[in-house]
């Protein structure tokens, strides 16, 4: 998918029980997806959807950067093992960049080794998920973490990479 956000808006429930806000839509999260594998973007990207955000893809990391720049979106999941520009350094140079240093990243990876979250936490990264991953969970983690990172929780979350098992 290039160039256009795919969403199909829908509206959650209001966990509050729907008081206060009426009448107020907020734009969906803007979610950038990057894996090489069409199969794990797929799965992500409709249920991603299907909790009301809205998603751009990217096959590999030099696309990632692309998208990133032309997008802006509110959060990357990156994955790490990917052809030419893999996961690490398109984490890298996001940080590198004043433009896109700010957008956090959750990395998405098969590798759980703690060298590979230490790794993702050096890089500044507030997620790490390890494949295989619950997908009817992925639209929640993503809210939890730009949540977070609303109220100013950013530094919290990448220390907790290193506490993760």
């Amino acid at each position: 998918m290039h160039g256009t956000w795919r969403s199909r808006v829908r509206h959650r429930p209001d966990p509050g029980g729907g008081a206060g806000g009426s009448g107020r839509t907020e734009a969906a999260p803007r979610v950038l997806l990057v894996d090489d594998e069409n199969a794990i973007r797929t799965i992500c990207r409709v249920n991603l959807e299907g909790d009301g955000l809205a998603v751009a893809e990217a096959t590999n990391g030099r696309e990632a950067l692309e998208r990133v720049r032309e997008r802006q979106p509110e959060i990357v999941l990156l994955d790490v093992m990917m052809p030419d520009v893999d996961g690490w350094e398109v984490a890298e140079k996001l940080a590198a960049d004043p433009a896109t240093r700010d957008i956090p990243v959750v990395f998405l990876s098969a590798r759980a080794a703690r060298e590979d979250r230490e790794r993702a936490q050096a890089l500044g990264a507030v997620g790490y998920i390890v494949k295989p991953f619950d997908p009817l969970k992925l639209g929640g983690i993503v809210r939890e973490v730009l949540d977070r990172v609303r109220r100013g929780e950013r530094e919290q979350l990448n220390k907790e990479l290193a506490e993760l098992e």
